[in-house]
């Protein structure tokens, strides 16, 4: 016996004559909740509007404390329960005005939005006006110095750069321009050159039949957003293979107790609700930046749709469930297609979370500098396991999360060698430094631990590609704190 599968009419001009009839209705509520502004969403439905309703707000570093997802039938209606950084409801007029057209604008496929300051924000990337160099290779020491040093060399300034590593894999995303025509690098013969030095580079210490890609691509080439595309290239260099999952047990303290004793702290199920035709996948895990966006980024590119959705968090440990089916109709009967997603969605999770010190850096901007900070970091024996920076007028800003090459604790003496050789300013986002008993810490540029009303380290980057965007309005010029989603 066959089993019917409903699939909404795919016809596109009539799906835009919908959404032309029956514009996306936008509503930030301010009233309602006394903790949280609500920003209620209703619309005609497309595959990946979820997402870049989501990218929207993370991309605003706002805090996502709760959301419930509804788009069955062809029509969505989600609710958000989103303060900013500091905890506080939505109250800036362009704010809010900003958020209504920029979710409304993803629905027309604008690319820009107008705000009512007066300019112009575009989405989370560069390729418009840079050229974005994408790799990705097996994670080793040194490897972001050698390929910041041969961009230097070969006259190419970073305009900014995103890299993560996880499971012994490393991927970035570097925008580079010209240094001498301060534009894109648009003669075919010199990216070439680039890109053959950077392949030479990767390939110096990989095993023949190792996997890595180095590639650079033309200005407009790609509308991804950063991030998003970041999680495509780990995906596709199957940093996922040895992420597994073997469920969770009811106790609120399981989590937290996995993630002390160093195991996985990341679990996903997926069951079958017959009776309605949904797969429910369900994921814990402990809270951080940006969690939301990254799972749902994972189900939109794997070709899944979410129908309904109950995101949630409490204090440290948060709880997304959804019902999905295929873009096609079916839902995860395979066990195969089941692991997939379950690694899938461990390694969204996974991505993100750093390890080792965080030193947010701020210092005069000039030619090589990502060069020299890398150089400094690996001959003091640091190694980057994450890492974003970007320019903000005549500055430079980043993030970078260090460790000890050797696996020790990255003690004050060397710290205070790598801010004094960077110069600048280098703050320290935690307390985990090894101080020498025989000398006593003495950092001017040091700031205290930044962590969560539990007592727990925050994971919060100290700086965002979204926020310089924002950067020259007053009243985000100073804030480049992403938080928790």
């Amino acid at each position: 016996m066959e089993i019917a599968v409903y699939k909404p009419y795919g016809d596109h001009e009539f799906q835009s004559l919908i959404e032309r009839i029956h514009p996306p209705r936008v509503c930030i509520d301010n009233d309602t909740c006394r903790n949280c502004s609500i920003v209620k969403v209703d619309s005609a439905n497309k595959h990946g509007i979820l997402l870049e309703m989501v990218q929207v707000l993370t991309d605003l570093d706002l805090l996502i404390l709760r959301s419930y997802i509804c788009s069955d039938g062809g029509w969505l209606m989600d609710v958000f329960h989103v303060t900013d950084q500091l905890g506080n409801k939505i109250t800036d007029e362009s704010l809010i005005l900003y958020i209504e057209q920029a979710i409304c604008a993803s629905r027309r496929g604008s690319r820009e939005v107008q705000t009512c300051a007066g300019r112009n924000v575009r989405p989370r990337q560069f390729s418009m006006e840079h050229t974005a160099m994408e790799m990705t290779a097996t994670d080793r020491p040194g490897l972001m110095s050698e390929i910041s040093a041969v961009l230097a060399e070969l006259g190419c300034h970073v305009s900014g750069a995103v890299a993560w590593t996880h499971n012994n894999r490393a991927a970035c995303i570097v925008y580079l321009e010209d240094d001498l025509k301060h534009g894109p690098i648009m003669d075919p013969y010199r990216v070439a050159q680039i890109q053959a030095q950077l392949e030479n580079v990767v390939e110096a210490h990989h095993y023949e039949g190792e996997r890595r890609s180095v590639r650079l691509s033309a200005p407009a080439a790609s509308q991804t957003h950063t991030e998003r595309r970041l999680h495509q290239l780990m995906a596709a260099d199957r940093d996922y293979e040895k992420c597994c999952s073997c469920g969770y047990d009811s106790s609120e303290d399981d989590v937290a107790h996995r993630q002390k004793k160093g195991c996985n702290s990341t679990e996903v199920k997926i069951e079958n609700c017959k009776e309605k035709g949904y797969s429910i996948v369900t994921v814990r895990s402990m809270d951080r930046p940006k969690l939301l966006f990254d799972t749902i980024c994972t189900l939109t590119d794997l070709q899944y749709v979410v129908f309904h959705a109950s995101i949630s968090s409490f204090e440290s440990i948060a709880f997304q469930e959804y019902y999905v089916r295929h873009k096609n109709g079916w839902t995860l009967h395979s066990e195969s297609e089941r692991r997939r997603i379950i690694q899938n969605l461990m390694a969204a999770t996974e991505r993100r979370v750093s390890h080792g010190l965080r030193l947010d850096v701020t210092t005069q901007n000039r030619v090589g500098l990502l060069a020299d900070i890398t150089r400094v970091f690996r001959e003091n024996g640091l190694s980057i396991s994450r890492t974003e920076v970007g320019v903000q007028g005549e500055k430079a800003v980043g993030t970078f999360y260090v460790k000890d090459t050797s696996g020790q604790a990255v003690n004050s003496e060397t710290l205070e060698t790598v801010r004094r050789e960077i110069g600048g300013t280098v703050l320290v986002a935690n307390e985990s430094l090894k101080r020498p008993s025989s000398q006593p810490t003495n950092l001017s540029n040091t700031s205290p631990s930044l962590s969560t009303s539990s007592g727990k380290q925050d994971d919060k980057p100290g700086f965002s590609l979204g926020s310089m965007f924002w950067s020259q309005l007053e009243w985000l010029s100073s804030n480049f704190r992403p938080i928790k989603s």
